[in-house]
Parts: structure tokens; C-alpha cells; sequence
């Protein structure tokens, strides 16, 4: 019996971008003789023909799963609506714009039959420099004051074994701060080089202005959630 793998996917206004990445994702597994998988393509109250694209996805191939959120509420609660709602022995999280590439999977799941989480990071990023620079001035502020160890917090090539998914608080700006949650209740992590595509269709929803102020108070509350953070185990339980 082949192991089940859930994709998970946040998309607001991407409707040109749904159909080419769920045939991405299902060339990966084609020919896999170890996983099948499932996609969960979370409408984060997408304007345009997203949601269309989803149903019309769905109809075609059951293994993908819509899921509508009815008011815009945020990368965050897109992904952790798609993750509470995964099937999965495995859960991979991409975003919808196309710039992440599915053809990691492979040797991400390689590495999660050691690692309990395997973290993207882009050696040759397709952005421009203001992204690039923003976001490496980003990862180093958050190393240092919450110590993660992963170099690319903003990667949104992600895999988790299913047992990490209860330990994901929801909150606003979540996505960026995984990989402390991960570490904070004793999993164990990996990096992984991933393969980064340059923007072709849609609009991203992410610049300075919108970042910066909201990153710095983040950090703030994810230092104090890291300090309190409560973990257990209960005798008989894995």
C-alpha cells in the first residue's frame, strides 16, 4: 500500500497558476511506486477565478481537495486550514505563485524517513533585489534573536511528518516561524536545497511596507511563545 502525501497549497488570486502547478504536483508522483498523494488547494477568499479553477480541478481528479475559506484571512491561516484538513502520513506546503517547484518532493521525502521536518531554502533565488535584500537582512534578525537555524524562513517549499502538524499555534505571520515551533517542541530538522522559478503570472502580496513593522512584532511574540511553550508526552503514547 503506497504512503499517502498531502500537498498543501494557499492561493489568493491565482487562478492562472492552479492547473499548471497541480500538473506539476502529479507528475511527481506519476510514476512513484512508494507515494500517492492528495492536493489541498486552499482559496484564501480569492476576487478572481480561483475558486472556479479549484472546482473545476476537483471534478476532474478527486485527489484534489478544495478548500474555501470565505473571507481573505492570510498566508497563515490559508496554510494551517489546509494542514489541520490533510490525510497524510507526510504534509508538504508550497505557495500558489508557481515560483516553488514540486520537483523536490523526492528528495525532501528521502530525508523525512530521518528528519521529522525538511526546510527549503533558495540558493539561487528569482526575485529581485529588493526581495532578495529584504529578506536576508529578515533571516538574519530572526536567527538572532530566536535562534531557528534554518537560513530561509521565507522558503515556502516545506515538509513535515503528520505528528508536527498539532504543534502549528495559528496566528497571523505563522508560516514564517515553523521552523521554531518545530524545533521548540523537539523535532528534529533538516534543510534542503530547493529549486526557486521567477514570478510569470499574477501579482505577489508581499513587499517592505507590509513586512517590516508587522515582522519586527512577530518576532517580539514568537520570542515570548518560545520561552512558554508547553510540551509533553503521556506514558504509553509515541
Amino acid at each position: 500500500m503506497k504512503t499517502l502525501v498531502s500537498v498543501v497549497v494557499p492561493f489568493y488570486n491565482e487562478e492562472e497558476n492552479v492547473t499548471p502547478l497541480a500538473e506539476r504536483i502529479a507528475a511527481v508522483f506519476a510514476d512513484s511506486q512508494e507515494y500517492e498523494h492528495e492536493c489541498l488547494f486552499v482559496n484564501d477568499g480569492s476576487t478572481d477565478g480561483t475558486q472556479r479553477e479549484i472546482d473545476r480541478l476537483h471534478v476532474a481528479d478527486p485527489r484534489i481537495r478544495p478548500v474555501h475559506l470565505v473571507q481573505n484571512r492570510g498566508q497563515s491561516a490559508a496554510l494551517v486550514a489546509g494542514m489541520q484538513r490533510a490525510k497524510g502520513e507526510y504534509v508538504f506546503i508550497l505557495d500558489g505563485d508557481l515560483q516553488n517547484d514540486p520537483c523536490d518532493f523526492p528528495k525532501m521525502l528521502e530525508m523525512l524517513k530521518t528528519y521529522d521536518c525538511v526546510f527549503g531554502y533558495r540558493a539561487k533565488r528569482n526575485d529581485n533585489w529588493v526581495r532578495k535584500m529584504s529578506s536576508r537582512v529578515a533571516n538574519k534578525v530572526r536567527d538572532a534573536i530566536l535562534n531557528d537555524g534554518i537560513r530561509d524562513s521565507g522558503c515556502g517549499s516545506k515538509g513535515f511528518r503528520r505528528r508536527c502538524v498539532e504543534h502549528v499555534v495559528p496566528f497571523n505571520g505563522v508560516h514564517r516561524f515553523l521552523a521554531v515551533m518545530m524545533r521548540t517542541a523537539g523535532f528534529s530538522i533538516a534543510e534542503c536545497e530547493v529549486t526557486h522559478h521567477p514570478r510569470i503570472h499574477g501579482v505577489s502580496k508581499y513587499g517592505i511596507g507590509n513586512r517590516l513593522w508587522r515582522g519586527i512584532y512577530d518576532l517580539i511574540g514568537v520570542a515570548w511563545l518560545k520561552r512558554r511553550y508547553v510540551t509533553f508526552q503521556v506514558e504509553g503514547e509515541e
